[in-house]
């Protein structure tokens, strides 16, 4: 009886499609085309793609105190002969462009979502 139960258990989960690791291709990039098992093609409506595999903006400054960008060039010197003094910098923030953007012949690893609606494309291998 209790390996009765524990199959169906076992096929009720396997029936509600819970998330599962696949690998694919990248066929095209423009529009976007993944196939997977050699057999399903995956579009652009089907992927949700991570940061990991798409072109992105974000912003760096640099940890080298002599590359600041100055915004109030004030020194203050404390009372003559003290070793106090005061500067108003700000570390330089620049944006730049990481282009990760998928590329055709990329193998890639998706996870399949319950249901088995999307794909979010996490990363390639």
């Amino acid at each position: 009886m209790i390996e009765i139960i524990k199959q169906a258990a076992i096929d009720a989960v396997k029936q509600s499609s819970p998330v599962n690791v696949v690998f694919g291709t990248v066929k095209s990039v423009s529009p976007l085309r993944i196939v997977i098992d050699q057999k399903l093609p995956l579009g652009e409506e089907d992927l949700i793609l991570t940061s990991n595999v798409k072109d992105r903006k974000t912003k760096i400054s640099f940890d080298n105190p002599s590359i600041k960008n100055v915004i109030k060039p004030y020194d203050m010197q404390d009372a003559p002969g003290s070793n106090y003094k005061i500067s108003f910098q700000e570390l330089a923030r620049n944006e730049i462009t990481i282009y990760d953007g998928l590329k055709a012949g990329e193998q890639v690893i998706l996870l399949r979502t319950q249901g088995g609606q999307k794909y979010i494309v996490l990363d390639r291998m």
